[in-house]
């Protein structure tokens, strides 16, 4: 019988040994797996954040109709991360310097976000964590990220910033112009995800989009055939495989989350959630060296920002004249009498061309 068991034991072993092997096969996988889990532990986690009494606050000079999103379960970010990093670990090459990069990222931007929903939802702090220390806690650790990067990226004490649409055309950097560069897209894609998630599944949509689209261009970036095929330079890192893993368990979890998040929302990301997975989309364009092309699909991230950004100016600049009517910019449309459910689908659809422009940058080279 014990030679038997183990017989069939070691049968087990080798063919997931070579299911293992097969990328295609741990792609699917993981965004599989990281779809189950968020769907199996997403009631579980809603009705625990209800009877902790962990609820959404609405600003009072927001659109009226949000006023009934009040205390509705917030922080369900958390579910996201655990899914991801969960699935990535089942399912990833643990020997991927770049998978631990980005399970780190994950962390670490998942507990500002975590400490600032706790302080603002929990402890009652109206302004959460102040947005000095916030911005700064960023700053320190993308900064961090930034040099890791580089000397992991590099091989001959440059990097090339690589522009879509060509084959030929770069901008050479080096270490200085790299980590600027670093810096302002992992802070900038972590705060303008954090800004854009205010409607009922606006946000998750676009981050799943982006997250497929990077994971495409790191699978093709690290086979050797496809790369030479569509004129990519070759990324001869096996390690970096294992972004393309990431990318769709992102893409499964995210699915899932909208499956509780759609309107009418059961349940919120909160800041751990969308600042985390902003900083992550960030970082993996860095590793697979598509920063620009990351511009272009997450260009509704880029737009919500610079309202903001333009609505602070114009207010501070112009003695309290405004350029919206609220923003983040979504606001602007729902008080010009946009019902919220057709907001979001019309930033779902501008999301979805965009991503198409990515992907036609692909093959147009």
């Amino acid at each position: 019988m014990l030679i038997y068991l183990f017989g069939w034991l070691s049968q087990y072993c080798s063919a997931l040994e070579v299911f293992y092997k097969y990328i295609s096969v741990r792609i699917l996988m993981v965004s599989i797996t990281s779809l189950l889990i968020t769907l199996f532990l997403g009631y579980p986690m809603i009705r625990w954040l209800q009877k902790m009494q962990i609820g959404q606050v609405v600003r009072d000079d927001g659109p009226q109709t949000h006023f009934s999103k009040k205390n509705t379960p917030t922080m369900g970010g958390v579910l996201i991360i655990l899914s991801i990093v969960i699935s990535s670990l089942l399912w990833g090459n643990l020997t991927s310097i770049y998978l631990w990069v980005l399970i780190i990222v994950m962390i670490f931007f998942g507990a500002i976000g975590f400490l600032d929903d706790y302080l603002k939802l929990v402890l009652k702090h109206p302004q959460g964590l102040k947005s000095r220390y916030k911005f700064a806690l960023q700053s320190v650790f993308s900064i961090i990220i930034a040099i890791v990067m580089f000397y992991l990226l590099n091989k001959d004490g440059s990097m090339n910033l690589s522009i879509p649409f060509s084959k030929e055309l770069y901008i050479p950097m080096g270490i200085v112009l790299f980590t600027i560069l670093t810096f302002f897209i992992i802070n900038g894609s972590s705060n303008a995800v954090n800004l854009t998630d205010g409607l009922d599944g606006l946000a998750i949509v676009p981050v799943v989009l982006v997250a497929t689209g990077l994971g495409i261009y790191a699978y093709i970036e690290t086979n050797h055939n496809l790369s030479g095929y569509l004129l990519f330079d070759y990324l001869n890192n096996a390690g970096l495989a294992e972004v393309a893993v990431f990318c769709a368990a992102i893409a499964g979890s995210g699915l899932a989350f909208l499956w509780f998040n759609s309107h009418p929302a059961e349940v919120f990301m909160g800041d751990v959630g969308s600042l985390t997975l902003g900083a992550v989309l960030g970082v993996i364009a860095v590793m697979i060296r598509q920063e620009l092309v990351f511009f272009i699909m997450s260009l509704l991230f880029v737009v919500e920002a610079l309202s903001v950004i333009l609505q602070v100016g114009s207010y501070k600049l112009r003695n309290g004249k405004r350029i919206f009517k609220m923003a983040p910019i979504h606001h602007h449309f729902e008080l010009k009498g946009w019902p919220e459910t057709k907001v979001v689908a019309r930033f779902w659809i501008i999301s979805i061309v965009l991503f198409l422009i990515g992907m036609i940058a692909i093959k147009v080279r």
